[in-house]
This record gives structure tokens, C-alpha cells and sequence, in this order.
């Protein structure tokens, strides 16, 4: 701490000012970044934020999502009270009514569609935060639904089924033992900050790093021995051309591959097709630049990959090429090894901290059956691999109703822009649903179309049980008491329950009933974790991960081995043409036709991390939106030149489903023919330029970062 911090610090809290210091967590970056905030509280308010020193996640960090929460918290568009919709769904036509009242025609509604259809009529999503989720899983079930879905249906599930069919498991970067670290897709500054620090100590100490990313960032300006500036959408070719090199320059791990592994000489003969030169053509690499980084990843270890958690699959062949990175890292031997990527199990929400819980238990022991999930017919692998329905075909079996009709949906946070071609998913939504309940913070676009609005509350105003790596758990306190009236999402569903009268003691119960089951076993009770500010390590906790068991023990698919071939794609169905091994196909493979590549001959990819944006949420925040308060468009310098654009230029983004505007920023750090649109801009939606049936079909997740677009000077300013 400077002198400055010191002096500042030493003003503020204490009894003299009345100001308190309560501690909580960000939830802004949910699930990911939970970082430990000190909330310096006067009078009720919040007036100031910073990083909690001594939290073991990080330790006093912030980037400037965290560093804007009160900003967020007292955002001027939070939901006060209750909402029933008294114009047409969209218009944002409300009247106040009491949470008795809310909680009556939410149990008529759904019991009506239940009785009329059937309870797999009405879909349960959720959105953001995702804190809650166990609990809302758990609702939907025991009120008869199969239904239950989430975001994770464009987030990182299809990574973690690309894991799952692969090796049984994910694996992350064992960091501290590595000589060379392989950042696929990694942005370090912008997105998971805190993993910098890591890439600098290996490179202190001697450790190679190599980039992969399709534009310069500041993570290959200030870690890269070796970038690559790969073409948008070939991450898996130059994947398989890497194994080829690998595998014909003698590079390979063979004992670890015929001990360990299944399906390898069917994935050499996949390789084999992918030589240099044409790796080269595709990926717009030169052979040298393949070579060297082959080379440096394979002889130079032991080795670990950063894999991207939604950036890589969200290509309509990035389940694939996931698939094809993984397989590198048991080609060289390094999957379960020290230095490699080591299997570390989730223990809660996404996160491993050593220890097992019993969330998945809690949320599928009460699972119905007795109808197939929306999306199953469509996405087979998706629903044999993943406990939710597939949420990028619900547009189709809204329009379709087969085979059955969806006539409600009870919502936490849903965000209708996470969906390709918005605006024609809340038309039908509000052409075919009798009822729809939407709960969030603020007054979204989405909830503008939804029958009853609920307000929740953010993290700072609630208690929540959170695991973190290192072995920890912590059960924070509210730092001020919900603002208006809003509740905290798990009271709505517990309070809801009890009204519906649903069967389940835990739901009734209420969420400290919940959390006791899951965590029961673990060493620590939840009294004890309330009375700590901090994270408290759990007794039966062991970290790090250890690497070995999958080598010791096998690893979880069918034949107990690394499957290169993947035998449980190979049992589904062969109609639907998925092949068991990491093949390579174009992005834009559904838009090659001659007519098409001609009219949108741009490479459209969407969703460029910004260090202080992370959906569409941040951008109605006041601060936030003020570091990028227009929806831009990066153009290459070249090609701005050549279409006569300048930066602050005003354009129109079409592709074959629809037309928005932007404003130019012109780079040399994007490669000619690409342009990156930055998402979640409500009056920009850039979603509303993907194909709703441009879908990934292994996972179903959508192709956000491989479109084909046309660019060109708007005349006329919307």
C-alpha cells in the first residue's frame, strides 16, 4: 500500500465518521470472477469500493467491472417494486403490485398451463447471475419440468462437453510447473485478469509463451515469444496441422499415447490430411510460424493450453476445434501431468476448490422424465452429455409446438439478445406464450416483454455461499439490505414454492436448508462460514489438484483412455453426420455459396472483449458506458482506405438476416476482410445479424464469431 492509500485509507472508515467497512463479493463477472470487495458503507449507502487485501482470490484486485459496483448497484433503472404488465408485451407498460399479489398469478399461471398442456409446456431459464442455480435447477424439476435451461447454452458448455467426450474431464493450466504455456485465444488483460501474474512468473522463469488470437492484443504485445495471428474460424485446422508436424518429426509422446490413449491411428490418418501448406492456405499462418510453434509446444515442456471457455466454440465448428486442441495435449503427453493441464473438478458453480460438493445431486434427483427436452431431437449429443435443455431451439419449437408447445417461461435474468435474431424470438415469444415472468435488476428489453416482473437484488444486498480455488468457501452477508423491494433470487423461489406448495422440504426450507445438504460433509457449517468476513479453507479441501489419477485410474469415458476418437459420438445416431474424430470444416461453411460470399464477403466476428464490458448488462452502467458509449465496429486500416471510411464514420452491418449501425474505429491490429463488432449494445444488437439456424451442430451453440457481413457508409444516421 502507497502512502497515499495509506492516508486515504486511514480517513475514512471508523467511529468518528460513521462509516462502516463490510466485506462482500463482485458478482458482475458471474460465475467467474468473484473477487472479495470492502464495501465502505455510511448511513445505509455505499460510497465507496475497493478489492477485499485478504481475500485469497484476489487479493485486493479489481478491474473496472468491480471497481463500477456501486455504480451498478445505484444504477437509476433498478426495479422497485413488483410488476404486472398492463400494455402489449414490449411497449414496457407496468402497474406496482404487492409480492402477494406477483406470487398468486405467477402459481395460477404456471398450474394453468400445467393442467391444460402438460408442465414440460413451461420452460425454466436462467440468465445472469447464476448463483442461484442449484436452487432454480431444483425448482423446475420438482414442479414436473424437463425443461430447465440456461445461457450456459451459448457460454461453456459446449467446451466442457468437448472435454467430456474427449478425456472424461477438463484440465486446466498447471502454471507454476510449466517451461512453455500454449494461450489459445488468451487475453489475459481484458478477460480473467488475475491469470497474468501466472504467465509472468513462468516467463521469469524461463518459460516460453505462445499467443493465438486473431487480432494483436495486449496479451501478445506483453507476454508472446511467439504470436500467431491466426485467420478467424481455423483454430482446429492449424490444431491438426500442429499434430501433423508433431507426429511426423518424431515430437509425439508415443508412450504415454499407446498407454494412454484410444483412437490414434484413425486421428493420424485424420492429421495426415493437414501438411503445412495447406494448414498454411487456411489458417493464414506461414509454415514457419506453424513449425515453430509445433516444435516449441511439443519439445520444450512440460507444456500447458489456456482453452477458451466460450470464444473458441463460438464458431459453428468450435466444438471440433476444441476437441483438436485437447488432442494435442495427450499427442505430447501432457494431459495429467505436472507442467501439463491438470484434471481439477468443479466443486461448485463451475469452480474447483478441492473438494466435492453435492450440487448435482441437488439439482437432478427430483428430474421428472416422461418428455424428451427442448432441443434433444435436434442436438442429440448436447442432451445425452448435458443436464439442460439445449436453449437454441427454443425459437423452433415455439413456432413448430412439436413435439409439444411451450406456453410459458419462468425466467431469473434472461437475456434475449443472447439469441440469434432477437427480435424474431420475442415475436413469437410474444405471439405463443399465455405467460411469461421475467426477474432481473434493471428493466431490460427482455423483461419489457414479460406478463410480471420481479425485482432482484444484487450481490451486495444478499448472502451467498461461493467455493474458490485453493480450497474455500465463504457464505458472505448482506453489506446494506435490499434496495426498494427487491429480494434476492433464491428467497423468491423458496417463498414461491411454499405458495405453490410445491414437494420439497428443501425449497421450502428456504436456502440456508439447500446449501446445509450440498455442503454437508465438507468439514465446516454454514454458522461458522457466516461469522467469518473471509473465505474459510474446508477441513477435507486438497489443493492443488494433483495430476495422475486419470493415468493411475483412467479417465472417465467408455473405454477408461484419452479417446482421440470419441466413442460417445460415434453411438449417436449416424443421420446426423458427427464425426467421433476432431475433423476441421469451414466457419462459414453454411454461406460459401458463390451468391452469398459475393454480396457479404466480410468476415463478421462479434463479442470483442472489452476490460470493462462483459454482456450487455455493463453497458447501461453509467461509468462503463462512458469508456465505449457507441456501438463500434473495428475495421482494418486497409480496408477502411479502400471503402473511403475514417474513424468516427457512422456504418451499416448487414448480413442475410438483418442490418445495424456502428460507429468505425480503424485498426491495424485486426487482419484485412475481419471486422469485429462489439456485442450486447441494446440499440446495435449485433445478434441480430446470426442466422438463427447458424448452430454448431454437436453442441447447438451459436456461430457468433463467424459470419459473413457487408460494410458500407450509412447516408442517413438512425
Amino acid at each position: 500500500m502507497t502512502e497515499l492509500e495509506k492516508k486515504i485509507k486511514a480517513k475514512i472508515p471508523g467511529p468518528d465518521t460513521g462509516i462502516e467497512v463490510r466485506r462482500s463479493l463482485c458478482a458482475i463477472c458471474s460465475p467467474g470472477h468473484h473477487c472479495g470487495v470492502d464495501c465502505y458503507v455510511k448511513d445505509g449507502e455505499i460510497i465507496r469500493v475497493e478489492g477485499t487485501r485478504e481475500h485469497p482470490y484476489n487479493r485486493g484486485k479489481l478491474c473496472t467491472k468491480g471497481s463500477s459496483l456501486r455504480n451498478y448497484v445505484y444504477r437509476k433503472d433498478r426495479i422497485q417494486t413488483p410488476l404486472r404488465r398492463v400494455g402489449e408485451r414490449g411497449e414496457g407498460k407496468f402497474e406496482p403490485i404487492t409480492w402477494d399479489e406477483a406470487y398468486a398469478i405467477i402459481a395460477e399461471k404456471l398450474n394453468a398451463v400445467k393442467e391444460q398442456y402438460s408442465p414440460h409446456s413451461v420452460a425454466f431459464f436462467s440468465g445472469y447471475c447464476k448463483w442461484y442455480r442449484p436452487v432454480f435447477h431444483r425448482f423446475a424439476h420438482v414442479f414436473g419440468s424437463v425443461n430447465f435451461g440456461t445461457d450456459d447454452s451459448t457460454c461453456s458448455a459446449s467446451k466442457v462437453i468437448a472435454d467430456k467426450v474427449t478425456a472424461g474431464c477438463g484440465a486446466g493450466p498447471d502454471m507454476g510447473h510449466a517451461n512453455t504455456f500454449l494461450g489459445w485465444n488468451y487475453e489475459g488483460y481484458y478477460s480473467a485478469h488475475l491469470s497474468v501474474e501466472g504467465v509472468r512468473k513462468l516467463k521469469e522463469r524461463g518459460g516460453k509463451v505462445i499467443i493465438i488470437d486473431i487480432r494483436q492484443t495486449p496479451a501478445a504485445k506483453n507476454l508472446a515469444d511467439l504470436f500467431l495471428q491466426i485467420n478467424p474460424g481455423t483454430d482446429g485446422a492449424l490444431a491438426l496441422g500442429m499434430a501433423k508436424v508433431i507426429i511426423d518429426n518424431g515430437w509425439a509422446d508415443m508412450d504415454y499415447v499407446n498407454q494412454y490413449t484410444y483412437g490414434f491411428e484413425e486421428y493420424k490418418a485424420l492429421v495426415d490430411q493437414y501438411p503445412l501448406d495447406k494448414v498454411s492456405a487456411i489458417t493464414g499462418l506461414t509454415p514457419e510460424e506453424i513449425y515453430e510453434a509445433a516444435k516449441l509446444y511439443a519439445t520444450n515442456g512440460p507444456a500447458c493450453t489456456n482453452y477458451s471457455a466460450s470464444a473458441l466454440v463460438h464458431h459453428i465448428n468450435g466444438f471440433n476445434a476444441h476437441r483438436a486442441i485437447v488432442c494435442l495435449s495427450a499427442l505430447t503427453g501432457n494431459f495429467d501431468r505436472a507442467g501439463g493441464n491438470v484434471p481439477n473438478p468443479p466443486t461448485y458453480l463451475h469452480k474447483p476448490a478441492g473438494f466435492k460438493s453435492r450440487e448435482n445431486e441437488f439439482r437432478s434427483d427430483r428430474y421428472p422424465g416422461g418428455q424428451k427436452r427442448i432441443g434433444a431431437d435436434r442436438f442429440p449429443l448436447w442432451d445425452a452429455q448435458f443436464d439442460e435443455f439445449q436453449a437454441m431451439d427454443l425459437l423452433r419449437q415455439m413456432e413448430e409446438e412439436d413435439p409439444y408447445p411451450i406456453k410459458a417461461i419462468f425466467a431469473l435474468g434472461m437475456n434475449a439478445k443472447m439469441f440469434p435474431q432477437t427480435q424474431r424470438l420475442l415475436d413469437v415469444m410474444k405471439e405463443k406464450l399465455d405467460f411469461f415472468v421475467d426477474t432481473d435488476l434493471f428493466m431490460t428489453m427482455t423483461a419489457k416483454y414479460a406478463d410480471i416482473v420481479l425485482p432482484a437484488c444484487s450481490s451486495v444486498e444478499r448472502g451467498e455461499v461461493k467455493a474458490y480455488q485453493g480450497g474455500y468457501l465463504t457464505y458472505t452477508q448482506p453489506v446494506i439490505p435490499p434496495l426498494y423491494q427487491s429480494k434476492s433470487d433464491v428467497d423468491i423461489l423458496c417463498e414461491l414454492a411454499r405458495v405453490m406448495d410445491l414437494d420439497d422440504e428443501y425449497l421450502k426450507g428456504g436456502y440456508d436448508a439447500c446449501m446445509e445438504w450440498i455442503f454437508d460433509g465438507c468439514g465446516v457449517t454454514l454458522d461458522e462460514l457466516k461469522k467469518s468476513e473471509l473465505p474459510v479453507k474446508v477441513p477435507v479441501a486438497k489443493w492443488p489438484a494433483q495430476p495422475g489419477n486419470c493415468l493411475k485410474n483412467g479417465f472417465k469415458t467408455s473405454t477408461g483412455k484419452f479417446e482421440f476418437y470419441s466413442t460417445a459420438i460415434a453411438k449417436i445416431d449416424p443421420m446426423y453426420g458427427l464425426d467421433p474424430l476432431p475433423s476441421y470444416y469451414d466457419s462459414l461453411s453454411d454461406q460459401n455459396d458463390p451468391e452469398t460470399a459475393e454480396q457479404y464477403p466480410f468476415y463478421l466476428c462479434t463479442g470483442a472483449r472489452l476490460p470493462h464490458a462483459i454482456h450487455s448488462r455493463t453497458h447501461e452502467t453509467p461509468w462503463l458506458r462512458s469508456l465505449c458509449p457507441k456501438p463500434t465496429c473495428e475495421v482494418n486500416t486497409d480496408d477502411a482506405r479502400r471503402l473511403g471510411l475514417s474513424a468516427g464514420d457512422v456504418v451499416e452491418l448487414s448480413s442475410p438476416y438483418g442490418a445495424i449501425q456502428a460507429t468505425v474505429k480503424t485498426t491495424h491490429k485486426t487482419k484485412p476482410g475481419v471486422i469485429l463488432m462489439l456485442h450486447g449494445y441494446t440499440e446495435a444488437n449485433v445478434n441480430e445479424l446470426i442466422g438463427r439456424n447458424h448452430l454448431d451442430p454437436y453442441s447447438g451453440y451459436p456461430g457468433f464469431k463467424g459470419m459473413r457481413c457487408q460494410i458500407r457508409k450509412c447516408q442517413e444516421v438512425k
